[in-house]
């Protein structure tokens, strides 16, 4: 009644056809916890709310955190704290964009961007920081980076500046006009 059909081509036409080319894949690497894996150039890694982590984490590209994280945070890519998010750590970044909550200092090489609903305690060294309206920041901030003029003049003290400077050595100081 029913016929088994194991092919319809007849054998000419299967050697028109070349076979399939056979593909040696190379044995899966052993995993090496001490070296960093390679991230393509835009892609980010994302963190989810059931993730905790006690450490230090290190990345490169862009980290999206909406878990926990305790510890120290490293990277000269761009950080973006999620609003379910909570960090207890030593933020250093390229960039750092915070939706959520974090309690510790934040230095960055560009830019800090506190959104609103955001809570951030500590200090904060960037060379921008944007606030929402409805932002929460307890801390100091040091936004830019000082001229070499206004760094000499920082530095020195309004006693020092009049006060004459003081002579070292043998030498006398003038005397007093009569």
């Amino acid at each position: 009644m029913f016929e088994k059909i194991i092919s319809k081509n007849t054998e000419s036409e299967t050697s028109r056809t070349p076979p399939a080319p056979h593909i040696d894949s190379p044995p899966a690497p052993t995993a090496d916890r001490t070296k960093p894996v390679a991230i393509p150039a835009g892609q980010r890694n994302v963190l989810l709310p059931d993730v905790e982590i006690h450490g230090e984490v290190r990345f490169e590209n862009d980290l999206i955190v909406d878990g926990k994280i305790e510890g120290k945070i490293s990277s000269k890519g761009s950080l973006t704290i999620g609003e379910p998010a909570k960090i207890k750590a030593e933020i250093r970044c390229g960039n750092v964009i915070v939706h959520g909550k974090v309690q510790g200092n934040i230095t960055v090489t560009d830019r800090v961007e506190i959104r609103a609903r955001a809570e951030v305690i500590g200090d904060i060294k960037a060379g921008a920081l944007v606030m929402e309206a409805g932002a929460i920041f307890v801390g100091s901030s040091t936004i830019g980076t000082p001229t070499q003029r206004e760094a000499k003049i920082v530095g020195t003290s309004p006693s020092q500046k009049s006060r004459p400077q003081e002579q070292k050595g043998n030498q006398q100081a003038p005397a007093p006009a009569a």
